[in-house]
């Protein structure tokens, strides 16, 4: 009888060893489910992953005064720069390797009469600045330089490149972080533009 008594407590340890060791196993499989429905939807609904959701979106934006990138021949980033137009809000930097690859669309995009395009400069030099735009072009009505990234908090930036869409009630309609690209301009940003200039 003391046997059996004796048994059970070393069944229990033994499967709890099992279990324990079972865990690595179902955290991975876990993983592998989420990365497994996010590729799904990348190539099979072709959703864009990097959309990540703003809790700013649907709401007013946040103020902006901040100072002019010297040099640049660009109006200083204010409220009064983006008060009743449709505005694209693009926050970007000489270092990011993404704004480089986004920037020929931005100058695209710049050419869209409903649409005026601003830029935040986010921890960056000035001189590295305007050496970018020098190279790639200046797509932007106005540009506010963020040197040590307050008003990117403001805005609730993950990651730069990162873009609003505000409309002309100063309401953020779309957010998009990482650079765009002809899926997420064609998919997303374009018809937000639509919806956004329909409705004005």
């Amino acid at each position: 009888m003391s046997t059996e008594t004796e048994s059970q407590p070393a069944q229990r340890k033994g499967l709890a060893r099992y279990a324990l060791a079972l865990l690595p196993l179902l955290i991975f499989l876990g993983f592998a489910a989420v990365a497994g429905k996010m590729l799904y939807d990348q190539d099979v609904n072709g959703r864009d992953i990097s959309a990540i959701p703003s809790a700013l979106i649907g709401k007013k934006a946040p103020s902006l005064s901040l100072p002019p990138l010297e040099g640049s021949n660009t109006a200083a980033l204010t409220d009064a720069a983006i008060a009743g137009k449709l505005t694209l809000v693009n926050v970007f930097a000489s270092w990011c390797v993404p704004c480089r690859q986004e920037h020929p669309i931005l100058t695209e995009l710049a050419k869209d009469g409903r649409l005026t395009i601003v830029g935040i400069n986010y921890k960056d030099r000035n001189d590295n600045a305007l050496r970018f735009l020098g190279e790639l072009g200046n797509p932007y009505k106005a540009i506010g330089v963020d040197p040590n990234g307050k008003a990117a908090i403001d805005w609730g930036v993950y990651g730069i490149p990162e873009s609003y869409l505000v409309g002309p009630d100063g309401t953020i309609i779309y957010k998009k972080v990482g650079p765009f690209d002809e899926r997420s301009l064609s998919q997303d940003l374009m018809p937000a533009i639509e919806k956004a200039a329909a409705g004005s």
